[in-house]
C-alpha cells in the first residue's frame, strides 16, 4: 500500500524538479532566438562572440572581426550579450587603461 503512494509521489517531484524547468529554459530559448535582430551582439553556445549581421529562418551570420563573418545555426545562439558589461571587481582597474596590469590598488 505504501509504495502505491510513493510511486505517484516521486512523479510529481521528478516533473516539478527535471522536467518542467526544463521546459521553461526551451521555451526562454525559443522566445529568445525568435527576437533575434540585425544588430544584436549575442554569443553562440560555443562561446563565439560576434554582431548579427544577417538573418535567415534557419541561419544567422556573424560578424566576429573585421571582415571576418560566419555562419550559424539560429537555435546554436546561447544569448545576448548586454548593453552594459558587468563591472570587475573592486580593487582592479580596467586592464585597458595605461599603467593597469590588472593588479589590485594598494596604497604605499
Amino acid at each position: 500500500m505504501g509504495s502505491l503512494i510513493i510511486l505517484p509521489i516521486m512523479l510529481v517531484l521528478m516533473y516539478l524538479l527535471v522536467i518542467r524547468p526544463q521546459q521553461q529554459r526551451m521555451r526562454a530559448h525559443q522566445a529568445l532566438v525568435s527576437s533575434l535582430e540585425v544588430g544584436d551582439e549575442v554569443v553562440s553556445s560555443g562561446g563565439i562572440y560576434g554582431r548579427i549581421v544577417a538573418l535567415g529562418d534557419e541561419v544567422v551570420t556573424l560578424d566576429v572581426a573585421d571582415g571576418v563573418h560566419i555562419r550559424l545555426a539560429r537555435a546554436a545562439i546561447g544569448r545576448r550579450v548586454a548593453e552594459d558589461p558587468p563591472a570587475g571587481p573592486e580593487g582592479f582597474e580596467d586592464p585597458d587603461t595605461p599603467g593597469s596590469a590588472g593588479r589590485p590598488d594598494t596604497e604605499e
